[in-house]
């Protein structure tokens, strides 16, 4: 099962994902000021990303989830946003270097050698497709980390009425240039139109903040998602958070 929880720090409303229940002191460390080495943001820094239109270099994204591979890009105030399949040789040095900061391994639980983080991408990449890893690329430069998965054939489905092709997004904000410009919320509407634009047998995107961090409720509220029900998780109460296709526009 992904991690099953979005947090957004109050100040900036940057949006990360985290497997374990929040204690109450978590609210005040959310900001997640990652200070990536050189070799890490060379990776990124000298060339525009490049996305490769070859299925073959997109190993994650298949049927369950309607090729995410061939989604290409959303328009957002912030620039052009995609979601990336993660690609294992290519992408690791920089998910490792952003699971390894203190306040996103803190809430991951997956900070130390890129066996870990390799392992928890593997898990995804060699299964059967139902949870894809992706960066999440704006204007060319990866600065997000997403799980897009189908929540109805995961095992959350046990704990809120799950409908066919319900699809949930877990996501962590890397890129360090990208914290204090409230972004969390604008990144999270793109996500979920990406997924409704391209899914169109999903009706619906869930997400499961805890309850008790009300800023991140607040970030998917701003992002067209609305307060749907409390459910109880094994390692939280959490707040469901849904955003369907019927009412995108008017929300």
């Amino acid at each position: 099962m992904p991690p099953t929880e979005s947090g957004i720090d109050p100040g900036s409303e940057e949006a990360f994902d985290h497997p374990r229940e929040a204690s109450p002191d978590d609210a005040l460390d959310d900001t997640l000021d990652l200070h990536l080495p050189p070799d890490i943001t060379a990776l990124f820094t000298e060339a525009p990303f490049a996305v490769s239109t070859d299925p073959a270099d997109s190993p994650g994204g298949g049927v369950l989830l309607d090729h995410i591979a061939d989604w290409g890009p959303a328009a957002t105030a912030a620039g052009p946003f995609q979601l990336v399949p993660v690609r294992l040789e290519r992408d690791l040095p920089l998910i490792t270097a952003w699971m390894n900061d203190p306040a996103v391994a803190a809430f991951w639980e997956l900070a130390g050698p890129q066996a870990i983080t390799a392992a928890h991408l593997r898990a995804q990449l060699d299964g059967d497709g139902r949870s894809v890893p992706c960066l999440g690329v704006l204007s060319g430069v990866p600065m997000s980390y997403w799980e897009v998965y189908r929540a109805d054939l995961d095992p959350i489905a046990r704990h809120y009425p799950a409908r066919p092709h319900d699809t949930g997004l877990h996501l962590l904000i890397g890129g360090v240039a990208d914290r204090g410009r409230g972004i969390g919320t604008t990144l999270l509407r793109a996500a979920a139109d990406l997924v409704l634009d391209h899914r169109p047998q999903c009706g619906r995107v869930i997400a499961e903040p805890d309850l008790r961090n009300v800023p991140s409720v607040a970030a998917f509220l701003g992002a067209g998602f609305r307060y749907g029900d409390e459910i109880d998780l094994p390692a939280k109460r959490a707040a469901l958070m849904v955003r369907d296709r019927a009412h995108r526009h008017l929300l």
